[in-house]
């Protein structure tokens, strides 16, 4: 079997492991990115890498991040993947999964719908707008991009002038001003791996601040989740579509909280708490729902 990894960087920690999985499994792996592709319409093939015909000589795709790009990259990066799928080809993760996990906004109004416990959350356009919810929200916000991952432009405000000069540089950008309370939860988080709807590993993230993302420095630990916390990561990574998710939850006085679901997540960190091969189990995963849909087309 073939098996297309769509990356940035083939050379990347996590695109290594799975081309080395892949190589283990006798299935050739092919690394591209958006760049490299040619989309058709009215004459074959619908989609080309060079020589290769996407859908004629790969049976798979792993989709690791899209990375950024203009409007008219995005969309037509998305409308690319929704026309792979429509005409059989299978990728991990679906185009509609991608799309409800990367828009903040969208996947935390999904999941809250569902029962999901999140964060109190305002969403605004408007400087002043924001200023009021701030308050609303106790003074004591972070305030992201509603698109974004690994905490990067995140930031914690809970001084009313700071709230005022951020608000106000975002509006006049024309940003919009996603911001949400800020939940004490110690020094750690919760990262939990899914796949094909079942904790395939897990981890505890512990930080020197609020910020407990790996790759800003923090430290992961080995962590048994219990099934509360399991069920919640499992139902989200359901309601959004994914296959392969990383959910991050927080533990409060109140209960777990779910912050965010990565629809490409990187498992580097993780790694290093279990000796679970989780590329292998990615790999294995893919080829042999590969399989099946090749069996249905």
């Amino acid at each position: 079997m073939k098996v297309g990894i769509l990356t940035r960087n083939r050379n990347s920690w996590c695109s290594l492991q799975l081309r080395r999985s892949f190589l283990k499994m006798n299935a050739e792996p092919v690394c591209f990115s958006f760049k490299d592709l040619t989309a058709r319409v009215g004459f074959k093939p619908e989609v080309s890498l060079g020589e290769i015909d996407v859908l004629g000589d790969l049976d798979a795709i792993v989709i690791r991040p899209i990375g950024r790009g203009s409007l008219e990259e995005i969309i037509f990066r998305m409308d690319l993947l929704h026309r792979l799928e429509r005409l059989g080809m299978y990728l991990l993760n679906s185009p509609s999964a991608i799309e409800r996990a990367v828009d903040k906004y969208y996947a935390l109004s999904l999941l809250e719908e569902n029962g999901i416990p999140v964060p109190r959350t305002i969403v605004v356009e408007d400087a002043n707008s924001a200023l009021s919810a701030f308050r609303e929200l106790g003074g004591d916000v972070v305030v992201k991009p509603i698109f974004g991952s690994r905490g990067i432009g995140s930031t914690r405000i809970s001084d009313i002038d700071v709230a005022e000069r951020i608000f106000r540089a975002l509006d006049f950008t024309h940003h919009v001003l996603y911001i949400q309370e800020f939940i004490p939860h110690g020094d750690y988080d919760l990262r939990l791996l899914i796949l094909g709807g079942e904790v395939l590993a897990s981890m505890k993230r512990v930080a020197d601040s609020w910020k407990t993302n790996v790759s800003l420095g923090a430290k992961p630990f080995p962590y048994n989740p219990p099934d509360e916390i399991r069920e919640i990561a499992i139902r989200a990574s359901e309601i959004l579509g994914c296959e392969l998710a990383g959910v991050d939850i927080l533990q409060t006085s109140r209960g777990p909280v779910l912050i965010e679901v990565n629809s490409q997540p990187g498992w580097k960190g993780l790694q290093t708490t279990t000796e679970i091969n989780i590329a292998d189990e990615i790999a294995s995963y893919v080829l042999a729902r590969a399989r099946e849909s090749k069996g249905n087309r």
